[in-house]
């Protein structure tokens, strides 16, 4: 479906009455309608469009949800079955002379839709609102068509990412909700599919697919490196010097002793193993990297001063 602007289909105000709204699709229906335009696939294209937009407009919960979303938000809550579920367009088309739904399908699928003049003869553009339809086709049921697949961002922890999830979803159709699991060692960009929790289809065949595309939200002191964690440490010029010992978190919660050599470099990096990401829901786990930083001291009192003098004159 496109993500059409029904107030601008109909060429009325956000704030247009039931009447102006009604009055205001008679127009359009009757200008643009197939009969009188044979051939022309603009006017057939807005004589669909204008069926769209008063059947939600013309609907006071659809029209309420589709204020409060906006077209694109809207389209994904309804399918083309809900937007025509209900629809008076029929009453208003028998106005015309219009008979419809005796061969081939009614009206409520919002899809496939049978035209007629009033005397019974068949329409150019019976099969209009037939996907790939031809005029002087003959009405033919269609083939079921699978709903549109729907696509939602999920952000996880990097917790979740080591133990794997359980995660609810609300999909804001009518507080519809789907679980999901979150696999160990997934990574941001990766989809997961949830099969038949996408759209409906909009002529009775089966429904679209949820895609749900992950984002691993950032962690306040690790980075992740494929399954490796990188975390910075901090010591001080002479323990670089000398060789020191720090404590290394995990993300489980425990802390290890890990040996400072004497005399390593700024950014080397010290290995802790096994203590990383999963590979994969059942395969080893990465390690973490305990990447060195030396601080430099900005300020040395007269003490400090005077030592590292020394020490400069001993070659260090």
């Amino acid at each position: 479906m496109k993500n059409l602007d029904y107030y601008k289909v109909l060429g009325v105000a956000k704030d247009a009455s039931a009447d102006e709204i009604k009055k205001a699709y008679r127009k359009l229906a009757l200008k643009f309608h197939p009969d009188r335009n044979q051939g022309n696939k603009e006017s057939e294209e807005k004589f669909k469009e204008a069926n769209e937009a008063y059947a939600v407009l013309s609907d006071p919960e659809k029209r309420k949800q589709y204020d409060t979303f906006g077209s694109s938000g809207f389209q994904q809550r309804y399918s083309q079955e809900d937007i025509f579920r209900n629809s008076d367009i029929g009453s208003i088309l028998r106005e015309f002379g219009i008979n419809f739904g005796g061969r081939g399908g009614g009206f409520s699928s919002g899809n496939f839709r049978t035209f007629s003049s009033g005397g019974g003869g068949r329409s150019p553009f019976e099969e209009i609102f037939s996907q790939g339809g031809h005029p002087g086709q003959g009405c033919r049921p269609q083939q079921p068509v699978k709903g549109q697949d729907l696509s939602l961002e999920l952000s996880i922890s990097l917790d979740e990412v080591l133990h794997g999830a359980e995660k609810t979803i609300s999909l804001g159709r009518g507080g519809e909700r789907v679980t999901v699991k979150i696999p160990a060692g997934i990574e941001s960009g990766k989809k997961l599919r949830v099969a038949g929790k996408g759209s409906s289809s909009p002529i009775g065949g089966q429904a679209g697919d949820l895609y749900l595309l992950i984002k691993v939200e950032p962690h306040p002191f690790f980075e992740r490196e494929g399954n490796n964690l990188v975390i910075e440490k901090a010591i001080s010029f002479s323990s670089a010097v000398l060789g020191t010992e720090i404590d290394v978190p995990t993300l489980n919660g425990k802390q290890f002793k890990v040996k400072v050599p004497a005399g390593i470099q700024p950014q080397s990096k010290l290995r802790l193993k096994g203590h990383g990401l999963p590979v994969g829901p059942h395969g080893p786990h990465g390690d973490i990297l305990v990447k060195i930083a030396v601080e430099i001291p900005k300020k040395l009192n007269k003490a400090q001063k005077k030592l590292l003098g020394e020490l400069a004159e001993a070659g260090l």
